[in-house]
């Protein structure tokens, strides 16, 4: 199994609200929105600094230069901003 990392940039949000249930993130080498929309369906990963595992799943690309929405199964903390996921 190919292990890829990738950067939370951000949660998914609005002008007055944020989901933190959502997350879009940055992969390195995948520029253009065909390359992103063959990770949809791909298993995320992030692991807090106590150990635990946050799974969720990507579900959409996000924009047009190869960011990706994923949503996670329980919300993830602010300290994840900028953090590396996994992508199984």
């Amino acid at each position: 199994m190919i292990v890829v990392e990738g950067v939370i940039k951000n949660y998914r949000r609005g002008r007055h609200t944020q989901n933190t249930k959502q997350a879009i993130i940055e992969i390195p080498g995948v520029d253009s929105r065909a390359k992103a929309f063959s990770l949809i369906g791909k298993k995320v990963q992030y692991k807090t600094p106590s150990g635990k595992i946050i799974t969720g799943k990507i579900t959409a690309a996000h924009g047009n230069s190869g960011a990706v929405r994923a949503r996670f199964s329980k919300g993830l903390p602010g300290q994840a901003i900028g953090s590396k996921v996994q992508i199984l």
